[in-house]
């Protein structure tokens, strides 16, 4: 089974995965202060595995001695804890700076002796119901130093694993022993799909929400609440805007320009990364445009709606001005005024104010304003 033809197969999900439990775990040991949660060498293709966990020191001199390449995980490590990965494999200070205090935007930097990655990840929040106050997505990031003979992750977040692309790398050793390029374009479409599916949860949300904005006959909605939503929904694809747009350029020059760390056979296949990350980043300035479009016909139904209110009020004024302007005429007190002394002066005033009033109200309701 050639490498081509299995290469995006290698980082999808498979139905199987492996459960032993080895040796090559990426969960941190919450009682384990260092920050490294797997070092392993692999070696055409396979994991050269040890009785005792490896350190960054230990794995090189392995590498350098015998060949093949190292991979070391970390999670959210200190300034004091990288620095002496950092020495070890030469990373650039300024990559270093970045990988430790993290909150970086999406980038590819290129070095003498490696390049510096940076990927947005992107994790959806499940939630039964959409509110004002609701969050969508939450990011994460993971940093690679991509090397001749070394290929080193920090990952910043909550989420975000990366063990199960490791075990799924591990399972095709024709792949692996393509280098640190297999593992740096494996992590690139393992974080483009999850683009691919918070993109379409969100799509979700955001046809839920046009739909209680243009459903007709919504009675006791308090106002304002889709508007809450929708600006709420609008500020986290913003946030989901900000990792995926920054992302394609790098993409772009990985799969266009040739660089002497990633393997010819491997480039060809960051097209195929930096495309869907274009369809991505596609939806996402779509969702951006349908909410501002959706904002405002909320905003304009909330106008509409308070102006039938005001043209209510002002019938029911207009209405109510008739027997005031009347009980004002007869409320005065002069001697002389037209009827006072007469029988049938009071129905005769109060069957006219009626008439009147009736007369005002069946106007103004075949006009549509009641």
């Amino acid at each position: 089974m050639s490498m081509i033809r299995d290469l995006r197969d290698a980082v999808r999900p498979r139905p199987s995965l492996r459960k032993d439990g080895g040796s090559y775990d990426t969960t941190r040991d919450p009682s384990t202060p260092s920050a490294v949660v797997d070092c392993a060498v692999y070696r055409d293709g396979a994991r050269i595995e040890s009785r005792e966990p490896l350190s960054p020191h230990e794995a090189m001199r392995q590498v350098q001695r015998d060949g093949g390449f190292v991979w070391i995980g970390l999670h959210e490590p200190t300034e004091a804890e990288f620095a002496g990965i950092a020495s070890e494999f030469g990373l650039h200070p300024l990559a270093v700076e970045d990988a430790v205090q993290a909150h970086q935007r999406p980038k590819l930097e290129r070095y003498d002796d490696s390049l510096f990655t940076v990927f947005k990840t992107i994790h959806y929040l499940e939630h039964d119901q959409l509110t004002p106050t609701s969050e969508v997505v939450e990011t994460g990031e993971v940093m690679c130093f991509t090397g001749r003979d070394f290929f080193i992750t920090v990952r910043h977040g909550g989420h975000g694993s990366l063990r199960a692309l490791r075990h799924r790398l591990q399972d095709d050793p024709e792949l692996l022993a393509k280098g640190p390029s297999a593992v740096l374009h494996a992590i690139a479409d393992h974080v483009v799909d999850g683009y691919i599916a918070v993109a379409d949860a969100v799509q979700d949300d955001i046809d839920e929400v046009e739909t209680q904005v243009f459903s007709p006959g919504r009675k006791g909605t308090p106002r304002g609440r889709d508007a809450g939503q929708i600006y709420q929904l609008k500020r986290e694809v913003l946030e989901f805007k900000r990792a995926v747009s920054p992302l394609l350029r790098p993409m772009q020059l990985l799969s266009e320009r040739p660089m002497r760390l990633i393997d010819p056979d491997i480039q060809k296949y960051f097209r195929d990364v930096a495309d869907h990350l274009a369809r991505v980043q596609e939806q996402v300035l779509g969702f951006d445009e349908l909410l501002n479009s959706i904002l405002q016909a909320n905003l304009a139904q909330a106008s509409v709606a308070q102006n039938e209110d005001m043209r209510k009020i002002t019938s029911w004024a207009a209405i109510i001005a008739v027997p005031t302007m009347v009980c004002g005429v007869y409320g005065m007190n002069f001697d002389y005024m037209p009827e006072l002394r007469w029988k049938f002066g009071y129905p005769l005033v109060l069957g006219v104010t009626v008439g009147i009033c009736l007369t005002i109200h069946r106007m103004l309701k075949r006009n549509g304003w009641l």
